[in-house]
């Protein structure tokens, strides 16, 4: 795909590995490319006639990773491929045969596969890479939702509010914006189903979209209290570890306070999910999928549009 330089070869006696060179590594193990380029294939444009040579399906999709990964706009992820060797060997540019694509060429590749919801399908196929390599999920299932907030402002072209999104009450503080759902593996903590709904939407009507249905230990909040009957329809076999609503006027036993700080410990593995999608996909304001469909874990970023 590209032609070694100097500083691959080894010249470079001196050099640091990098946060970026970290996830170039990790993102050459976990993700099938050709896989996802064939996926992808089908809703991209065919070139017609004599013009410039397409740069390709896999190339834009690791651009569109960079971008996700690093919260990058469509202008900086053009300029940080210009400025870091290690995004350009990822991407797989030499500077000295070809510039790399413009701002507009990743603008409509985010869009096509915004417009095709093709994060599901990716979802799908980096989960059952991850599978079939060793990467199993496992039987138990925790489930929990973020609100992910967003503008509330009308002074837009529109001159309104985004209708697929709402206003909602958390504590004493309203926000305004979506509410993501996941549903994450007990034990490898892979994010294995995702869902979107305005933020005013209770966690517990989202629960079905978030199990596969293997599940035999089903964990989560107060916010799930009463959701047995949806449980077992969706997952037969699945005991409900979901945490009980607290009274002022009865105290807990130590066998219960026991049990309870042993639940906390297993849901708390889902707030390192909402750690990363939050702090390292800058999801603290903005858009997310809009549609209520199952998304994936290594790609969830990539599918929050």
């Amino acid at each position: 795909m590209r032609q070694d330089s100097f500083s691959d070869a080894g010249f470079e006696k001196y050099r640091k590995k990098t946060r970026k060179d970290q996830f170039s590594e990790e993102m050459e193990t976990i993700i099938p490319w050709q896989e996802l380029a064939e996926a992808i294939g089908p809703f991209c444009p065919k070139p017609e006639g004599a013009g410039r040579r397409p740069i390709g399906i896999e190339r834009m999709l690791r651009i569109r990773f960079i971008q996700r990964g690093f919260n990058l706009s469509d202008p900086a992820a053009e300029e940080a491929r210009y400025d870091s060797h290690s995004l350009r060997q990822f991407v797989g540019i030499d500077l000295g045969r070809e510039p790399v694509p413009d701002e507009t060429t990743i603008c409509k590749f985010r869009h096509l596969m915004e417009k095709h919801n093709l994060g599901d399908q990716l979802l799908h196929l980096v989960n059952q890479y991850l599978q079939e390599n060793g990467l199993k999920v496992s039987r138990g299932t925790i489930v929990d939702a973020s609100i992910i907030s967003a503008p509330s402002s009308s002074k837009n072209k529109k001159k309104e509010r985004e209708p697929d999104m709402h206003s909602t009450r958390k504590g004493n503080q309203w926000y305004f914006g979506m509410k993501a759902h996941i549903g994450v593996d007990s034990r490898t903590r892979l994010i294995h189903s995702v869902a979107a709904t305005p933020a005013n939407v209770d966690d517990s009507q989202v629960l079905p979209d978030l199990l596969h249905g293997e599940e035999t230990r089903v964990w989560g909040d107060s916010a799930y209290t009463g959701q047995k009957h949806a449980m077992t329809d969706c997952a037969p076999q699945a005991r409900d570890f979901t945490q009980a609503k607290g009274s002022r006027n009865r105290k807990l036993t130590e066998t219960e306070r026991a049990k309870k700080r042993n639940m906390s410990r297993v849901r708390a593995k889902v707030e390192h999910q909402f750690g990363i999608i939050k702090r390292q996909f800058g999801f603290f304001q903005g858009s997310i999928p809009r549609s209520g469909k199952k998304c994936s874990s290594t790609v969830v970023g990539l599918c929050a549009e």
